[in-house]
């Protein structure tokens, strides 16, 4: 099918979303520059710079968040599978054995004789 997006492109994270070649920046330069002006082309892209900056770091501390609640939720799930069986084991562990009680009850035989 002509023009379909392979899955492999919908797969990888880092493709990029908007893909710009170096004619299509060219492009937009040169409209910028007609734009805005070449006096104030400068200081308009250090803020656009800045701004992009400062947009590239909060999506990255959100990624961030979300990767943290995830693995915190994986290891919350994690735990439950084994504390529940846990408990169980735990009150079997802590009461003695019939074998143990019939051990304790019975005297110990002297070696010396």
């Amino acid at each position: 099918m002509p023009g379909a997006v392979p899955a492999s492109f919908l797969n990888d994270p880092f493709t990029p979303v908007f893909d710009v070649g170096f004619s299509e920046l060219m492009v937009i330069a040169v409209v910028a520059l007609i734009v805005i002006g070449p006096e104030r082309l400068p200081r308009v892209a250090r803020t656009m710079g800045h701004l992009f900056g400062r947009l590239q770091r909060y999506v990255n501390d959100v990624k961030a968040d979300i990767n943290r609640e995830i693995e915190l939720d994986e290891l919350r799930k994690f735990k439950s599978t084994f504390e529940t069986p846990r408990a169980a084991s735990k009150e079997r562990s802590i009461r003695p054995s019939t074998r143990f009680k019939a051990r304790c009850r019975k005297p110990r035989r002297s070696s010396i004789a």
